[in-house]
């Protein structure tokens, strides 16, 4: 066997630490950067952090991150403050109204076992049997809204009849025996059953439609949760201009302290060094990154100015690839610049990833955004006739003749459930 030795160029793209480091930066919405820039601090003696005098924070409750109305008047620790704990306060009203030890001890089990909407989530039943459990219910009825403590949707609904509207017997008995056939909406069936008018249904549907199926959400321990938008937009001067919210952010700069190590040649001298490079690369990836944003966001401007304009009706077909295009970067930066970002408007803040949505072709050869096909679809099930709701494949034929729009029944059914509206079934209502 012969050795032979041979010499092999290959060409190879490793990722180093301080590249993933700024691919991770380029990710962090304007909160968590600042967060990052503390923790350098406390990591790089160099970092020194000088804290911005006007400290101009944008602050807006938050639901969900989607669009979010701002409530003017009304400050952080003013909101903050009002927190409760609810279940104690029950449980100070069991003491106040109930004298018997046994049954105070019995209710706070019982207030200590809810959830958050105030169903009792007990399956097995230790300190008390059930038949005590099933007093405690009741007497739960006397201190908190009526429905507290029920075990399921049904005996939550048979409490408020119960102890709210003690006359409606056909309603509880619809309650009581036919409970699916209403969510299924067989109105037929359950007048055939309970051997009633067609309208006598109407009348007991409206009245079930007034009783909560959470009367206790309140119960759960709450924070205020705010959202600090990263992109402000604003109309001014017959034109949408735009500035980045990181104006709080602290001051990046050099601790001369340790400078003239610098230039001296010890281990001391290396470990400084090191931390220089690491104090040089946090501004210039802080740099880059606001740098990226601006440019996403003055393509964003104008190719969706319909939309800061009148709202997602008036969205156009956006990919990250186009905007990815225009400014000259890879899809995949734009990606990253875009994820955890929030955006102001006049209307509301939104995640500013929803300004991209992929298109569907129309008969003229134009195409049309996803968010306007899902708002043209809201809109057509609101005005419906309630009594001979549209099917799915009754939608996609009106999109197709009426508006030009090539959509599948499958994708009116996964449009439908991404906006949370139910079937043509469950949307049915009573013809008397």
């Amino acid at each position: 066997m012969e050795l032979v030795l041979q010499q092999k160029q290959t060409l190879n793209l490793s990722m180093t630490t301080e590249l993933r480091q700024a691919i991770e930066l380029l990710q962090y919405s304007t909160y968590e950067l600042e967060q990052y820039i503390r923790e350098q601090e406390i990591e790089n003696p160099l970092i020194e952090l000088k804290e911005k005098e006007d400290n101009n924070l944008y602050e807006e409750r938050s639901q969900h991150r989607s669009a979010s109305t701002r409530t003017p008047g009304i400050s952080m620790d003013a909101i903050q403050g009002g927190q409760r704990n609810m279940r104690d306060e029950l449980c100070e009203q069991a003491k106040f109204i109930y004298p018997d030890e046994q049954v105070q001890s019995l209710l706070k089990y019982i207030i200590h076992n809810l959830d958050d909407n105030g169903y009792l989530s007990l399956h097995d039943y230790v300190q008390f049997d059930e038949h005590e459990i099933e007093q405690g219910i009741h007497f739960l009825q006397d201190i908190g809204p009526i429905g507290i403590g029920a075990r399921n949707l049904r005996e939550c609904l048979l409490l408020q009849i119960t102890y709210a509207s003690p006359k409606y017997e056909l309603a509880e008995l619809l309650v009581k025996c036919h409970l699916d056939l209403v969510a299924e909406r067989k109105w037929d069936q359950i007048a055939a059953r309970m051997n009633i008018s067609m309208a006598q249904v109407k009348a007991l549907y409206d009245f079930i439609q007034t009783l909560n199926p959470k009367p206790c959400a309140f119960i759960s321990d709450f924070s205020t949760k705010y959202v600090t938008p990263d992109i402000i937009v604003e109309f001014k001067k017959d034109a949408f201009v735009f500035r980045l919210n990181d104006g709080y952010l602290p001051t990046i700069g050099l601790n001369n302290d340790y400078t003239h190590y610098l230039n001296t040649k010890n281990d001391m001298s290396k470990y400084i060094n090191s931390q220089y490079k690491g104090y040089q690369w946090l501004l210039s990836s802080i740099e880059q990154r606001r740098n990226t944003i601006i440019k996403i966001v003055k393509v964003l401007l104008e190719k969706q100015e319909g939309f800061f304009k009148s709202g997602f009706p008036s969205m156009k077909p956006l990919t990250l690839k186009e905007v990815a295009d225009e400014i000259g970067m890879h899809e995949s930066t734009v990606s990253r610049a875009t994820t955890n970002k929030v955006i102001q408007t006049s209307f509301g803040s939104f995640d500013l990833r929803l300004l991209f949505t992929s298109k569907l072709e129309m008969g003229t050869g134009d195409s049309v955004s996803q968010t306007k096909v899902k708002v043209l679809l809201q809109s057509l099930i609101a005005r419906e006739n309630k009594h001979k709701p549209y099917s799915d494949q009754i939608i996609a034929d009106h999109f197709k003749t009426e508006k030009g729009i090539s959509i599948s029944r499958r994708t009116v059914n996964k449009y439908r459930k991404e906006l949370n509206i139910p079937s043509s079934s469950q949307r049915k209502e009573i013809q008397v």
